[in-house]
């Protein structure tokens, strides 16, 4: 990882990926603030990408070809991030940091 500049390594190594070896391992879920998993939701909801970064990653590739499940997916998803019932794969609260 020589070409990566070591603080941008830190945030990546600590956020998300995981460098081992040679390869780019996910850690699966990705915490972020409440505020910040609305706008997110609300903008990228119908693509699914709040899907993805909270490790669901077969209901993100549906939202994705889907575009929200035709939008009521993602009324659906939009409107438990902002109620804090929104979890990540493994069952916990996403967007409530």
């Amino acid at each position: 990882m020589q070409f990566i500049p070591d603080v941008l390594q830190k945030i990546i190594t600590d956020s998300i990926i995981n460098y081992v070896g040679n390869k780019y391992i996910m850690k699966g879920v990705l915490h972020m603030s409440k505020g910040a998993a609305i706008v997110l939701t609300f903008f990228l909801g119908g693509l699914g990408i709040h899907r993805f970064l909270t490790g669901k990653i077969g209901t993100g590739i549906l939202w994705l070809l889907t575009g929200g499940v035709f939008g009521i997916g993602w009324l659906v998803d939009f409107i438990k991030v902002c109620m804090g019932k929104f979890t990540d794969k493994n069952g916990n609260p996403w967007g409530t940091n």
